[in-house]
């Protein structure tokens, strides 16, 4: 299968969404961190910030990001542009 090597970050926070759906042990963790009542998700989806934390949720793990990409087909560096893109310039960036 080949990776999708670049895709909307909006596009890949869904699919993470999605996967969780499909991951019930991973779900209640992401839910347990982020506070969200799992009737809410929906409304939540339209917020970047929480769509950043989707991202956030798979890149603080190795094992779970580089399992979501074999199951998407996307490309870790793809999850990881739209991760950088969603949560703005971080620490190490010298921009504040």
């Amino acid at each position: 299968m080949q990776k999708i090597a670049a895709a909307d970050p909006q596009e890949v926070a869904i699919a993470i969404l999605g996967w969780l759906a499909n991951e019930p042990d991973m779900l209640g963790r992401f839910l347990a961190l982020s506070g969200v009542a799992p009737i809410d998700l929906r409304a939540h989806m339209a917020d970047p910030g929480f769509q950043a934390g989707l991202l956030d949720f798979v890149m603080q793990d190795e094992p779970s990001l580089m399992t979501f990409c074999e199951v998407s087909g996307f490309a870790p560096e793809a999850v990881a542009a739209a991760w950088n893109k969603l949560s703005g310039p971080g620490l190490a960036s010298g921009e504040y």
